[in-house]
This record gives C-alpha cells, sequence and structure tokens, in this order.
C-alpha cells in the first residue's frame, strides 16, 4: 500500500531517480513531501534532495524536464517541472544564521543524515529514496514517524540548537500546530520561550509568509495560542496578546482575546471557497484598538469609544510593517473600520439612504462585511443573540430589495463629469469634484429622481456655492 502510494509519483521522480543514479549521484523524497504522504496530502509539488551540487543538478535535468527554473540556485536548489508535477531539487546543506545577519549561511553537505539533521522538526526529517522498488527505502533516523502518529513537533537535534541556526522554526511551529493538529513537544516549547527574542532577526517577509499560513490553516486559534503562550507574539504581533486587558473585580466586561478567537472561528465557519485571508485577518485584528482606548466609566462600565477606528490605524500600521500587500492592508484595515457600524442599525431605524451608504462604504467588501458581523457576535445571551441576527437579517433583506431596485452597487450620480462641465460650463478642476459629491450625495439620500430633476439639482446647488 505504501510502495503503491510512492509508485504514483512515478514516472516523473521514478525517472529522475534512475536519472541521478544513472549519474553516480543520489535522490531521495524528503521532508513535508513524505510526511504529506504519511498523511494523505500528496499534491503536485515535491521536495526533493540530492548529494549532487546544484550545476550538476543542471546537467542531469537539462533534455529531461519541461522547464527549469534556478531562482534558488544561490541555497543549492534547482526548480523543475515535469508533466503537471513541480520538483524542487535542493542539495544536502546545512544553514544557520548569524546572530547579527537576517540572512543564513548555506553550507552544502555530504549525506543525506546529515541533510536530515538539519531539518526543523523530526516529522520533516524523514526520506524515500530515489527510485522505489519492490519496497520503500524509509530514511527515519530522528523518529520521525513515531511523532507523525503521535501529531507531535519534535526538533531532530537538541531545541536550542535548531532554533539559534534558524530562528523562523519557531514560528514554523505554531503554523505546523495551525496547518496539522500538532501539539509542541514539551522541550521545544520551552526552547521557544526561552529563544523567542531571537525571531528578531528574520525578515518581515519570512515572518509575514509563515503568519499568514497560519492564519489561513485549519486550527489557526491553536497556532495563534502558541505564539502568545510562547512569547513570540510579543515581538511578531503584539497587538495580540495586548487583548488580554486586566479585568477588575468592579469593571467587568469581555475577555476581549477569547472573544478574538471566537470570532475568528465564527468568521470561518462562514467561508464558502476555502480560507479567506482577508476576512480571516479582519477578524483577528478587528479590536486590536481597545487596549488603548479602553475608559472605566461610572456605574461600572468598561467603553472603548472608536476603537474600530483606532483599530484600523494600528492594522494597517502592523500590515504594512509585515510587507503585505497593499490590497490587503486596505481591505483589512477598511473592515476593521466598518466593524461596528452595523450596531448603529437597531431594530431597522436606518432609513433607505443610511443603507445605501452602508454599501457604498463597504464596497467591493460588502460580503466579507456581512461575515465579520455575524462573527462579531459572541454573547452567551441567547435572546440577544438572535435579536442581533435577526436584525442583520433584516438589513440584508433591505439591501437586496434596494440592489434589486437601483443596481445599489454601480450607485453613480446621474450625471458624469462631462455632462456636469457641460451644464455648468466649467472646465476641468476641484469644483468638478465637489459637484460630483453633491450629486452622489442627492442619489444616496434621493434615490434615482432622473437626468432632469438632477440637472436642476446642480444648477441651484452652483447658484447657492457661487459657481458659473
Amino acid at each position: 500500500m505504501l510502495t503503491d502510494l510512492f509508485r504514483r509519483m512515478t514516472p516523473a521522480v521514478g525517472e529522475l531517480g534512475e536519472r541521478f543514479a544513472a549519474h553516480g549521484h543520489e535522490l531521495a523524497l524528503v521532508g513535508g513531501s513524505v510526511r504529506d504522504v504519511f498523511l494523505g496530502r500528496t499534491g503536485n509539488d515535491l521536495d526533493l534532495t540530492t548529494d549532487a551540487p546544484p550545476e550538476r543538478v543542471l546537467e542531469i535535468v537539462r533534455g529531461w524536464a519541461d522547464s527549469i527554473w534556478t531562482i534558488g540556485i544561490e541555497f543549492g536548489t534547482v526548480g523543475v517541472r515535469k508533466g503537471r508535477w513541480m520538483l524542487e531539487i535542493t542539495t544536502y546543506r546545512s544553514e544557520s544564521y548569524d546572530p547579527k545577519s537576517r540572512k543564513p549561511d548555506v553550507v552544502y553537505g555530504t549525506s543525506l543524515h546529515e541533510d536530515l539533521s538539519r531539518r526543523d522538526f523530526a516529522v520533516n526529517a524523514m526520506a524515500v529514496r530515489l527510485p522505489v522498488g519492490d519496497s520503500v527505502d524509509l530514511v527515519d533516523p530522528f523518529d520521525g514517524l513515531a511523532d507523525l502518529a503521535a501529531k507531535r513537533l519534535r526538533t531532530p537535534g537538541p531545541p536550542e540548537r535548531s532554533f539559534d541556526d534558524d530562528p523562523l522554526r519557531m514560528l514554523r511551529a505554531a503554523r505546523f500546530v495551525s496547518q496539522l493538529g500538532f501539539t509542541v513537544a514539551p522541550e521545544t516549547f520551552t526552547a521557544m520561550k526561552e529563544m523567542a527574542e531571537r525571531i528578531e532577526i528574520v525578515s518581515a517577509e519570512r515572518i509575514q509568509a509563515e503568519l499568514d499560513k497560519l492564519i489561513c490553516g485549519r486550527h489557526p486559534r491553536a497556532g495563534l495560542t502558541l505564539l502568545v503562550e510562547s512569547g513570540l507574539a510579543r515581538i511578531v504581533l503584539p497587538e495580540l496578546p495586548k487583548l488580554r486587558l486586566e479585568i477588575d473585580e468592579h469593571h467587568r466586561h469581555k475577555d476581549v482575546y477569547e472573544h478574538t478567537l471566537t470570532v475568528l472561528e465564527q468568521a470561518i465557519a462562514q467561508e464558502e471557497n476555502g480560507p479567506d485571508r482577508v476576512l480571516r485577518w479582519a477578524a483577528l485584528m478587528h479590536d486590536v484598538g481597545k487596549p488603548k482606548t479602553r475608559r472605566l466609566e461610572p456605574g461600572g462600565r468598561v467603553s472603548f469609544h472608536h476603537h474600530e477606528v483606532v483599530g484600523a490605524q494600528m492594522t494597517r500600521k502592523r500590515l504594512t510593517a509585515l510587507k503585505f500587500p497593499k490590497d490587503v492592508v486596505a481591505d483589512v484595515s477598511r473592515l476593521v473600520e466598518l466593524h461596528l457600524r452595523f450596531h448603529g442599525y437597531g431594530t431597522g431605524e436606518w432609513t433607505d439612504s443610511a443603507v445605501r451608504r452602508y454599501v457604498r462604504d463597504a464596497g467591493h467588501l460588502l460580503e466579507r462585511l456581512h461575515k465579520l458581523t455575524r462573527a462579531d457576535c459572541t454573547t452567551r445571551n441567547k435572546r440577544k443573540a438572535q435579536a442581533l441576527q435577526r436584525a442583520y437579517d433584516h438589513l440584508e433583506e433591505r439591501i437586496a430589495r434596494l440592489a434589486e431596485e437601483e443596481e445599489l452597487a454601480k450607485i453613480r450620480p446621474e450625471l458624469d463629469g462631462n455632462e456636469i462641465q457641460r451644464i455648468l460650463g466649467i472646465g476641468p478642476g476641484p469644483t468638478v469634484g465637489k459637484a460630483y459629491k453633491f450629486l452622489l450625495d442627492m442619489r444616496l439620500d434621493r434615490g434615482v429622481i432622473g437626468k432632469e430633476a438632477a440637472t436642476e439639482a446642480l444648477l441651484k446647488w452652483a447658484e447657492e456655492n457661487g459657481i458659473r
């Protein structure tokens, strides 16, 4: 059965193994690719390792591969495509960080065992020699298979040495907890706590990649909890542990940290087509402004006035520092800014104008805002929760009705910029923008009134404002 699983990767890896052997070199399937076969998670991207240096790898795969790329060759990796298979072939190596450098030093190794010993976790320190014969030649010097069965993360050697060599492995542990549902061995967790400060040497881009994979995993709560409890979050995502606000006996309020993790889970439950990174990050960051805006009020109340505005600013700053794409930064921070807007709706007091503005302000994020707003209800009071859900159901029904009546998502003033210039007899400039905004606000307030009425209103506005 196991042999069949590995043989399914042929002819690609089988042919390649034979080709390397014919040239006097070793080749093995390694790391996550082996782990995932045992977990039943095989894909088309495979990792392989060899004793051949990169230049020799290029010689061997030329004429066989459909395409070759060398973007990672300085780190010993040659990329190859063969049919539907995407293969990364890396020369045996070891790598470590200088205490004051952000870039790893790569040194080529001489044996498969040495290569496996430098890998992050024992479950990723397994290899299968190629080509696969009548039985699988599994190389597992650090009992990774046993760890896999126990769903445990443990480093091949002392964790302190492993994390000192590459501090990013501490974040990778949290990512695997999220993706695979594993737990961290006690000695590994202790090393993470003691060495958390070491993560500061790693570049923002690499940290962002791990955090993004963590948040999009199957068990992000567990991964985030590990980040907080190990002290890593204090460095890479300090807004998260700060949500654990002090609770005094006279001024009670929700545990914002636990509330946030629950909102994240409830947002995930509404996803329809796999992980939505923008929705998940918005759920995680939606209340980060609360610690800065927390006020103790008379009568034992606690307020967080304008925390959505402060939170949006903090979110934008953090995601920018982590080098997220600009569109992701803009979308996540916008959702954080808008997440409280619905709470002014009450039991349906909004006018149609207010509903139109809600839709306009959300723009392309409207569906995500629906999900975030629903997820943000974590009260244990069933009556209150049901009332909130009914109110939001009512709002969505009104949005759907208005959209059908007015093509709400395409709201524009009834006169465009050229028409405004012609009617007012003016050229391009700031006045056109002001007139456009006036007409847009009128459209939101009054709906469709027709071009004739819009023209009359524009002329009246221009007269009142001394234009023309």
